[in-house]
Parts: structure tokens; C-alpha cells; sequence
């Protein structure tokens, strides 16, 4: 039974059918962990460049969250960035749902880098949806408006907090390595083969996770089948949308390799053109692929015609004639798929200063990566640091946390993961020690022992090893409900365009995840936990993140930006929690990104200020980068109300928005 609407969407809203909800009284809280309102410098980092299913209880109590100072308000933008279709025309919609980075109200919210797939989580929340359900509607809108991102030839993970028994859950829908696969997938004569011909090419194809994560979710969480959520995004692909710049660009970065696939240039190079900016683009293919597995189930995906459709693209890549592009085929089977299952496992979790911080277990590295750096930067006051000392720590808590990573996080169906280790307050202390005030650390740092922590652990030096690379262009929704679920579901085709081959006659782009995985191990001689393997899922830095005070939620967010996510998560939680900052200021902020390399990524902002050349004295080195990640995220207010936020500018900027919008 759909849980029966509640006209106001207001806190005192009546639980669903057939359950009486809890008798709980509204508690104000503070501050989270103390934190100082210190909005520091916020005209200069503010700056950025271009239900629950009716088994579910209500929980109304509100949550002491920091109070928005500033609004902003009245940002609307270009069109969102938007998927590709086989034809294009001037009529069709008459254009996306206005942007804003911010939004305040009742009934739930959604915030999303897309103005259409919000508004299409929109709609589910306001026909009843659970947040469940908005979720998956936001994700197959994001497959139609963002195919270079996500949709259902990828996969990802899904972060769910159950207002009925107050517990996170997850889902893990990473794709994985065919069952033929061995750690020596990608080499050739004992030598990695080149990163973009691994790219670009059926070896790169892991089994898709996406549309088995949706009909997990709903299943578990859910109060509308499949075909109903599914109707906003099916509606999008067959009528159209505008493009925007930033679709135009990416596409022009893929445009080489998507002439050399016929069915790939067909949806996203109309007419065998760039798609202008201003024009509709429709996705016919796309919309047909959404009916069938309304009809018939995700099953549809993993067992049949389209089944037989993946793995002919994946084994036979279909490449245009006068190509002389080499695209090596996979080995990708119907058994693959026929055996693809997510796998539900307990999250992530550590304290930090009276919250409770979930994340995303292994094969993600990102719960135990926030975690582990949280557990670090404990013991400082970071709330009343300098923009110099509070940085430091935050960079060399990160350079610690993905050494760590580095030596021990894998698929721990293959691996031996020592997740509650590397999440212990224990281990954390014994690291945090390497980080002195007035020095930086040299990268590559050596890796810990979360097994056997011992004071002041240096590691050993000859483990050391480099950050591996991880593609980029993934994207990330999070979603509330007036019952008081929430949703952070981060998914993902790779790096911008996936693997560059289309379905033919499908309409989305198959991932090139498998790329994820190490060649060869990092450094030679040193053990390497993220190797290929038969039917393992590659490790990833995707870190949708839920934190809850007393078991209600106080906000959730997360991050594309391949391992750039895990700094852009920590990074917006203490410009939140420590620093002060309003979410949506918190996001905005300029960036740095430090990732047990010789140098930090920083975004354009943080290059050109006074606190980089601080930071210099002290040993960091920077390498300027134009963005790092696109936060969303959603908090609850005192009041009961949700507040959606997203970026500013990045990507475009983001679309925030609620059920019963109100002012302040």
C-alpha cells in the first residue's frame, strides 16, 4: 500500500497505514560537535568556478542542525547538463525546472547536479514516494539527463537511513569483473597495457549494478513498483530536454571516440553533430529500454534479448568503418550477468564529537577513508584554527587515510578488508601522531597496521605506494522523506562517456569500471589488494555518507569525482560540522584535494590565495585543477523542515529542491 498523502507535508504528518508512529517529543539541539560559526573568508571560498515503505514509522522529532545564515536565492541557471537522444528539434518540453543551489521546506527533498532528475524525485515524493522511491526516479532521470555519468550500464552504492528501526543500511551495486577474469586482465607480455585503449574497450566493462541496485531498493524500502518511478524519467527521454553547455563540452571531449561507435554517434552526435546548445535532445532508445524493464523487471536487464544485446557490445565491439581506432573486446558472458546479485552489508560507522558518521563499506574505500580521517582530526579543535592550521591537518589527515587505503581496502569477498581496524579510534591515534604542525609529510607515506596498532605507527617504508587513478565523472543524489528517510545513493559509469560504446538500439553507454582495478600492483613487490580477479568488484572511492544525532538524521551527502570524492566528503563535513559553514556554503568552498601524492590538487580559488603560500612553507605543493567533485546533500532543521543544498557553479551548478517549499 502507497503511504497516504499529507496535504501540508509537515512534521506532524500521520504515519503511514496499518502503524501507529512513535510517540516522541520535538527535541532542539545544538551545534553539532561544538562547532564555532565561523563563515571564514566566505565572499572569497565562496567562490567557485565556472518512507519509508508503510512498514515505516513517522519520526518527527526535529534535529539540532546549524541554522543557514545565508540563503542563496534566485540562482537559476542554463538548462541542466542533459542526456543525448537519436533525433533533435526545437519543439518538444518547453525547457528544465528552474536551478537553485538551496531550498527550503516540508514533505521531503531532493537535491541533485540536474534540475530534471530533482524534479522528477519530486514528483514520486509528492505522489507519496518514499525516499527510496525518489531515489531511483532521480537516478534513471540522471541516466537520461547525465548518460555520461550514470544509467544502467554502470552501478554504485546506495546509502539508506530507516526511520522506522532508526538503522543505515546499504547496498553494494558495484559492477564486477567477469567470472574469467585474472589479475592479468589488462597486461600484455607482463606490461600494463595503455590506460585509454583499456578505456575505450570491452576489457574496461564490468557487469552492470544498477538496475539490480533499484529493484533491491525498492524492494527493501520502497512503496511504488519499478514502472511507477520509473515514469518521470521514461517521460524525459521520450519528450526531450534542453542542452546546456556543459553537455555540449563533454560530449566535444568524447567526440572523437564516439564517431568511431555508429550506435553511440547516433544518440549523442545528431544529424552527426555536436548537439547545440538550446536544442532538445531526445532518447527514444533510452525510453523503449525504461518500458521493458517497467514491463518485465530489472530481470529484463540480466536475462534475454538485452542481456544478449550487452554482452554481443562488450565481445564484438561494433566499430565504424575507416576506424583505425584498436578497441580489444571482453569477455563479458551471459552467465556474468545471470549471476550479478548486490550484496547488503552494515555500514560504516565512527563517532565524531556526538554524531554518529555512516558511510559505505568495502569494496568502497570511502566509509572507512572519512572515517578514518574523522577519527584523526578528532583531538583538534578545528572550529578555532586558522584557515592555514585548519587546512593542514585536513590535508594531512587525508595524505594518512588514503595510505591506508592504498594497502588494505579491496573486494572483501576476495580480500581480507580489516574494516573495523581501519575505522577504530585506536588506529586513528596511532597515525595521527605522523602529523606535525609546522611540516608537511613526504608522500608516498607507508601504510599502518589497522590489525595491530602500535603508537606512532611510521609504517614500513617499502610498503608505500601511490594512489592509483579512478575516473571522474560519476554523480551523486540524496533525497528525504516526510517520514524521515533518507537516501545517499552515489552511482556511476566511470570517467565522462564510460567506455564510449552504446547499446545499439538501447540508449545508454556501457561502463568502463574495470578500469578501477590496478594493472599491476602499484608498487612492484608490494602487496596490492586491488588487482583483477574473477567476479570481484574493483575498489572505489564513492562515499555517500549519512551522520544521525541520538539516531535522527541530521544531514546526508556525497560526491562525484572519482577519488577526489572522499576529500570532497570530509572536506564539506568539517567546513560544515567544525568550521561553522551553512551546508550549501560548505559545498561551495574551494577545494583541495590530497591524496598521499607529491602534490595537492587545489582548485583555482585556493591557488591564488594567501593561505596557499602559508601552506607552502610548511612543504605542500599544489597542481592547480579547474573542479573537484559536485556535492549534494540534504540536512534536517530544528524545525522539522529539510533543507536541500548543492553546488553553486561546479557542473553548473546543482538543483536543491523540496515538497512544501518555504522562506528562511
Amino acid at each position: 500500500m502507497t503511504p497516504s498523502p499529507d496535504p501540508a507535508g509537515r512534521p506532524n504528518a500521520p504515519s503511514p497505514p496499518h502503524h501507529q508512529g512513535p510517540s516522541v517529543s520535538r527535541r532542539d539541539g545544538g551545534t553539532p560537535g561544538g562547532g564555532v560559526l565561523r563563515v571564514f573568508g566566505a565572499l572569497r571560498w565562496g567562490r567557485g568556478r565556472t518512507a519509508a515503505g508503510p512498514h515505516v514509522k513517522a519520526a518527527r522529532r526535529g534535529i539540532g542542525v546549524l541554522t543557514v545564515a545565508a540563503v542563496v536565492a534566485g540562482l537559476t541557471g542554463a538548462a541542466p547538463g542533459t542526456a543525448g537522444g537519436a533525433d533533435t528539434a526545437e519543439g518538444g518540453r518547453a525547457g528544465s525546472p528552474a536551478k537553485s543551489p538551496v531550498a527550503t521546506g516540508y514533505g521531503g527533498a531532493v537535491s541533485s547536479v540536474d534540475a530534471d532528475a530533482s524534479a522528477a524525485g519530486i514528483e514520486v515524493l509528492k505522489r507519496g514516494g518514499t525516499a527510496a522511491d525518489a531515489a531511483v526516479a532521480t537516478a534513471a532521470a540522471l541516466g537520461v539527463t547525465e548518460p555520461y555519468s550514470a544509467g544502467v550500464g554502470g552501478g554504485g552504492y546506495f546509502v539508506y537511513y530507516d526511520a522506522h528501526s532508526r538503522k543505515v543500511h546499504t547496498i553494494d551495486g558495484r559492477e564486477k569483473a567477469p567470472l574469467s577474469a585474472d589479475e592479468k586482465l589488462f597486461t600484455e607480455d607482463g606490461k600494463p597495457i595503455p590506460f585509454d585503449e583499456a578505456v575505450t574497450s570491452g576489457l574496461g566493462v564490468g557487469t552492470p549494478g544498477t538496475a539490480a541496485t533499484w529493484e533491491k531498493a525498492l524492494d527493501a524500502y520502497g512503496s511504488q513498483s519499478l514502472a511507477k518511478v520509473l515514469q518521470p524519467a521514461t517521460r524525459l527521454a521520450r519528450e526531450g530536454f534542453t542542452v546546456d553547455e556543459t553537455f555540449r563540452e563533454q560530449t566535444a571531449d568524447n567526440e572523437d571516440r564516439f564517431r568511431d561507435f555508429p550506435a553511440t554517434a547516433d544518440l549523442f552526435l545528431p544529424g552527426g553533430e555536436l548537439p547545440k546548445v538550446g536544442s532538445t535532445l531526445r532518447n527514444r532508445d533510452l525510453a523503449r529500454t525504461y518500458d521493458l524493464l517497467a514491463r518485465k523487471g530489472t530481470k529484463a536487464l540480466y536475462h534475454g534479448k538485452l542481456a544478449r544485446d550487452i554482452v554481443r557490445t562488450v565481445r564484438e565491439p561494433a566499430v565504424a568503418e575507416g576506424a583505425d581506432r584498436e578497441v580489444r573486446p571482453g569477455d563479458l558472458r551471459a552467465k556474468d550477468l545471470a549471476a550479478y546479485e548486490t550484496r547488503s552489508q552494515k555500514p560504516t560507522r565512527t563517532a565524531y564529537r556526538g554524531l554518529d558518521v555512516y558511510g559505505m563499506a568495502p569494496s568502497s574505500s570511502g566509509g572507512t577513508s572519512v572515517a578514518e580521517a574523522l577519527n584523526i582530526l578528532e583531538q583538534s579543535d578545528l572550529g578555532a584554527m586558522s584557515e592555514k592550521e585548519y587546512l593542514h591537518r585536513y590535508l594531512e589527515a587525508s595524505r594518512i587515510a588514503f595510505a591506508d587505503r592504498g594497502r588494505w581496502v579491496g573486494d572483501p569477498t576476495q580480500e581480507d578488508v580489516p574494516t573495523r581496524g581501519l575505522t577504530s579510534q585506536r588506529f586513528a591515534d596511532s597515525r595521527a601522531c605522523l602529523i606535525d604542525d609546522d611540516e608537511a609529510l613526504s608522500s608516498p607515506v607507508a601504510p599502518g597496521d589497522p590489525r595491530h596498532p602500535r603508537a606512532c605507527d611510521r609504517g614500513d617504508a617499502d610498503q608505500a605506494a601511490p594512489t592509483t587513478y579512478e575516473g571522474e565523472n560519476t554523480t551523486h543524489l540524496t533525497v528525504s522523506d516526510r517520514w524521515g528517510n533518507v537516501a545517499a545513493y552515489t552511482l556511476t559509469i566511470e570517467q565522462t562517456g564510460g567506455s564510449g560504446m552504446a547499446v545499439p538500439g538501447r540508449g545508454f553507454l556501457l561502463n568502463n569500471e574495470l578500469t578501477d582495478f590496478s594493472f599491476t600492483p602499484a608498487t612492484p613487490g608490494v602487496y596490492d589488494p586491488n588487482l583483477p580477479g574473477p567476479g570481484k568488484r574493483p575498489r572505489s572511492s564513492m562515499s555517500p555518507t549519512i551522520v544521525l544525532k541520538h539516531g535522527q538524521p541530521v544531514l546526508a551527502l556525497g560526491s562525484p569525482g572519482g577519488a577526489t570524492i572522499i576529500t570532497t566528503v570530509l572536506q564539506t563535513l568539517t567546513n560544515h560540522l567544525d568550521r561553522g559553514m551553512p551546508l550549501v556554503d560548505a559545498i561551495a568552498a574551494p577545494r583541495a584535494s590530497q591524496r598521499n601524492a607529491e602534490q595537492t590538487e587545489a582548485e583555482p580559488a585556493l591557488m591564488d590565495s594567501k593561505v596557499r603560500h602559508r601552506l607552502e612553507k610548511l612543504g605542500h605543493s599544489f597542481e592547480e585543477t579547474a573542479e573537484i567533485g559536485a556535492a549534494t546533500g540534504v540536512q534536517r532543521l530544528r524545525d522539522g523542515r529539510w533543507r536541500a543544498a548543492a553546488e553553486t557553479q561546479r557542473r553548473g551548478g546543482g538543483s536543491a529542491r523540496v515538497v512544501h517549499p518555504t522562506h528562511g
